[in-house]
């Protein structure tokens, strides 16, 4: 099975043992170790999961109900993590032949030959999704376990085979797949979510076009090169960048609105300087749709999603 996942140059503490050479085979092994938990973070595009979980636990905070139990925070973020874990695998599965021409993405573990592409990899995926959700159905409830796979099923199938390579509004339907997690924690305490995690769900699915289409007007050339139908390459920067904004003032109106349905003066607070912020960096993309700026943008979005989860968190627990 090994073999068939990870290319190898060969077994691990195979160094002969010379002196010194028994401490030299525990370093390669650990070195080997190391270089495997990297190339699945990787793969499994841990960093976009862990917000992912960020933003269920959020969802999880702000619906009012009974307290959930560490069983319940765990199972959420095991279910949420495996299943936004598989969705990103299956996506460089499947792009490969994208993601070589690209630098940012040609250092990819299926790219570079360190994991294998076969059908023991679909396999896998496919059982990281059947355990994320199941684990949610069976712990959490069905309605928790729902959002679970359409977060996965979105970004895996609707995002990466049915729209990325067709559609300039690829990342606008198939950003919806982060809406779900919020909803997925709404659901593990209340089954029919009410109007906060909804509003917050629908800034989630407004925030990822201005997130990623912020970074496409900075790798213009790269969406250019692949062909992919990316909106920057379809209207041109400059275009591209003013619908950000309009987009981002959609965003920030509709994050704004939770305060009318309980949220308090501290999350109006975050809502606001976060997305005043990200405005302000739209407004200078406009100016200037370099890719220095547009990195910018990119990184004031970071900025405005941390305050708006951070600040809903902090609000419910100061007011509770």
């Amino acid at each position: 099975m090994a073999t068939e996942l990870v290319n190898s140059s060969g077994p691990v503490g195979a160094a002969p043992l010379t002196p010194g050479g028994e401490d030299s085979a525990v370093r390669s092994a650990g070195f080997r170790l190391g270089e495997l938990c990297a190339q699945l973070s990787n793969l499994l595009k841990l960093r976009i999961g862990i917000l992912m979980v960020l933003t269920a636990l959020v969802g999880m905070v702000v619906t009012p109900g009974p307290p959930a139990t560490m069983l319940d925070l765990g199972v959420l973020a095991l279910s949420i993590l495996l299943a936004a874990g598989a969705a990103g695998a299956f996506n460089q599965y499947y792009e490969v032949d994208l993601d070589r021409r690209v630098p940012r993405t040609c250092a990819r573990p299926f790219v570079t030959g360190y994991f294998r592409r076969g059908p023991l990899w679909l396999g896998i995926i496919s059982l990281l999704v059947l355990v994320g959700v199941g684990a949610a159905g069976l712990l959490l409830n069905a309605a928790s376990a729902f959002y679970v796979f359409l977060g996965a099923f979105f970004y895996a199938i609707v995002y990466t085979v049915w729209l990325k390579r067709r559609s300039w509004t690829n990342i606008v339907i198939g950003g919806a797949s982060g809406s779900f997690a919020v909803l997925a924690g709404a659901a593990a305490i209340d089954p029919t979510p009410g109007p906060v995690p909804i509003l917050l769900a629908l800034a989630l699915f407004l925030w990822t076009p201005s997130h990623f289409w912020s970074l496409a007007i900075a790798k213009h050339n790269d969406y250019a090169r692949t062909g992919v139908p990316m909106l920057p390459v379809i209207i041109g920067k400059h275009a591209c960048a003013q619908v950000v904004l309009l987009n981002t003032l959609l965003l920030v109106a509709v994050s704004i609105m939770p305060y009318f349905f309980g949220m308090g003066w501290l999350y109006l607070a975050a809502a606001t300087l976060g997305g005043g912020y990200f405005l302000l960096l739209n407004l200078r993309m406009i100016r200037d749709p370099s890719p220095r700026v547009a990195m910018r943008s990119f990184f004031a979005s970071l900025v405005q999603l941390v305050l708006l989860l951070a600040g809903a968190v902090l609000d419910v627990v100061m007011r509770g």
